[in-house]
């Protein structure tokens, strides 16, 4: 029996793996950290409280329906590199957008106005963020891995999610 931990040593896989796994663990340290200082700083009722997370959540899912068949057809019709990286760029002005509504709502500043509608406008660009990203990381590997690594690639990859 092989290993594929192999993979996460070489050049070839390494840094797409780190990447991916950021990302993953950004996009949930942001709607968790946004969602839980809402619901226990801002809104005082169970009701508003539950609202909120149903919004945010669903604001964070909504572009996997609408734009992953486009995200698909562009994970094959482009060039992978380059898509990656205008895709993680984007994701650091959206975390720089995201971020000013959390500190905005820490400050206590116009928090119902600006704040909690800049931080929910930063969840949903990341939910098209994660949208475009997903099918690029899994289209890029056999580009990088020999014929029998892509499976243990992709398991890894989807295992770092």
């Amino acid at each position: 029996m092989t290993t594929s931990t192999h993979l996460v040593r070489t050049r070839r896989f390494l840094p797409l793996f780190v990447t991916q796994l950021l990302g993953a663990f950004n996009d949930n340290l942001y709607k968790n950290a946004m969602v839980l200082y809402v619901v226990y700083n801002v809104y005082s009722s169970e009701a508003q409280e539950a609202r909120f997370s149903a919004i945010a959540s669903g604001l964070f899912i909504l572009p996997f329906f609408l734009l992953s068949a486009l995200a698909g057809q562009l994970a094959d019709m482009r060039d992978k590199a380059r898509i990656i990286r205008v895709v993680k760029a984007c994701e650091i002005a959206i975390m720089l957008v995201g971020g000013a509504g959390l500190v905005m709502a820490w400050l206590g500043m116009e928090v119902q106005s600006i704040a909690i509608p800049l931080m929910l406008a930063a969840l949903l660009a990341m939910g098209v963020h994660s949208t475009f990203f997903g099918p690029i990381k899994y289209a890029i590997l056999p580009q990088h891995l020999h014929d029998g690594e892509v499976l243990a690639g992709t398991g890894l990859v989807e295992a770092g999610t």
